[in-house]
């Protein structure tokens, strides 16, 4: 993709990140749609003291193909590590995003706003989700990948 093209070198960094792992989603129609980082630590704005001890994955640096928005890919990634988290014994998911409508996107992932923080440049929505074990096949029958449009 392009726009992935124009953050080559920033993506591929992201690999060698030692306080978290790369994750792909692949599809076998369509090939690589989506891209996520996982980390067992936040960064050290935007969460209480009391948060930042509770064990939690956090999700940055996700991206997915626009041309498979329909069948929301960040979705699949996102109840992924949802999923991930309770088989891990994680009680926690977080994450933040950049702008209003990621944030309602991330609420229809049953996120829940924490709270927005203002950084030098940027305003931040601080989101979290209760971890849980999820039937990845059915989401994935039920609207994302295997079905464009619904979900």
């Amino acid at each position: 993709m392009p726009s992935w093209r124009e953050a080559l070198d920033d993506l591929v960094a992201q690999c060698d990140n030692p306080d978290g792992d790369v994750w792909v989603l692949d599809s076998d129609e369509h090939g690589i749609v989506g891209q996520m980082v996982v980390q067992d630590q936040g960064p050290p704005w935007g969460w209480t003291d009391e948060e930042r001890a509770e064990a939690a994955l956090y999700l940055s640096g996700a991206i997915t193909d626009p041309a498979m928005r329909e069948r929301r890919p960040g979705t699949v990634m996102a109840l992924w590590a949802v999923d991930r988290a309770a088989r891990l014994g994680v009680p926690w998911v977080r994450r933040h995003c950049h702008f209003a409508g990621v944030a309602r996107y991330n609420e229809s992932q049953g996120f829940t706003l924490v709270r927005e923080e203002q950084r030098t440049h940027a305003r931040l929505f601080m989101m979290t989700r209760r971890a849980e074990r999820l039937d990845l096949a059915q989401v994935l029958r039920e609207g994302t990948l295997a079905q464009p449009g619904r979900g």
